[in-house]
């Protein structure tokens, strides 16, 4: 006989968002950065929102934050890659985080596309816009992806605030 779920210490995710996000914390995620172009500009941010989400038709998704000053370049984007990076990669999303201008000081090129690339990551998905979907103060983008490569390695791992090894 199955017993009932107790409710005794559920929390109302709407009464402390700083519980509710230490909560959701306890879910480990990989690190990715996404990039694009905003005109002449490369642009870039670090996302761990990433998840795949079909194999026909090849689609993911990943959720730039609305309060992001980066955000209306990625809405407007047509085109973007996602690079999911290796546990020895930590100082990228540490650019991309803390640097207005990570591509000054990074190794990268521009694909076909115009998108920047990172030249070296776990694994690349080049996507192009597949929808995009309201998510609250995120945004919820799906992207179709048209090329993708991935290397051997552990990734980096974001878990209860803080970066872990990946096994």
């Amino acid at each position: 006989m199955a017993s009932a779920i107790s409710l005794q210490n559920a929390r109302d995710p709407n009464a402390d968002n700083a519980d509710f996000r230490s909560a959701l914390g306890c879910f480990a995620t990989g690190v990715t950065i996404v990039t694009c172009r905003d005109g002449l500009v490369p642009k870039g941010i670090v996302a761990n929102s990433f998840a795949s989400v079909s194999l026909a038709p090849p689609l993911v998704l990943w959720s730039p934050a609305k309060a992001s000053r980066r955000y209306a370049a990625f809405i407007a984007a047509q085109a973007f890659s996602i690079h999911i990076l290796a546990q020895d990669q930590k100082h990228l999303s540490d650019a991309f985080a803390h640097n207005e201008t990570p591509f000054d000081t990074l190794e990268w090129y521009s694909d076909a596309r115009g998108v920047p690339v990172l030249s070296k990551c776990l694994a690349r998905f080049d996507c192009h816009l597949h929808g995009q979907y309201d998510g609250g103060d995120h945004t919820i983008l799906l992207g179709h992806v048209d090329h993708y490569q991935s290397e051997e390695g552990a990734p980096l791992i974001f878990s209860q605030g803080a970066y872990q090894n990946g096994v």
